[in-house]
């Protein structure tokens, strides 16, 4: 396979390629990428781990939205409380590559505990590499 550099730009360019040439990583500039790859990609497996029994004591909860098995090493990470999309109190980590070659990262919201009694459906969405997945949680749910 040829790659030809097809446009001008003043910013340093980097090219990755797999040993087999099934997928082209491009970065342009501070972290702006480029992936072409002709291989499937299956969805991330995303699992969301309820407040620890610390956290119930306390006035606020976090839940841990576990990533893993990602093509890329980037998602969109977005929560929701019934549905309802929640910015508040939410932080998602970078991603790091597995033993596998794929990716995981972690996404974790914090909200009143109060929230977290009301039993309220709770929702990590991810997508990467075009393929979304949901998972939701609820109190009653939990052991």
């Amino acid at each position: 396979m040829i790659i030809k550099q097809v446009f001008k730009s003043q910013r340093p360019i980097s090219f990755c390629t797999t040993e087999d040439l099934k997928s082209i990583t491009v970065v342009f500039g501070q972290g702006t990428k480029l992936i072409v790859t002709d291989s499937d990609v299956s969805p991330p497996v995303v699992k969301i781990l309820p407040p620890s029994s610390e956290d119930v004591s306390s006035s606020k909860v976090t839940l841990v939205c576990l990533i893993n098995d990602m093509s890329v090493g980037f998602a969109d990470v977005s929560w929701f409380v019934n549905g309802n999309s929640v910015t508040d109190g939410v932080f998602t980590g970078s991603a790091e590559q597995q033993p596998n070659e794929k990716f995981k990262l972690s996404s974790y919201l914090t909200i009143e505990r109060s929230e977290w009694e009301k039993d309220k459906d709770l929702t990590c969405k991810v997508t990467a590499a075009g393929k979304i997945t949901n998972t939701k949680i609820k109190k009653s749910e939990c052991n």
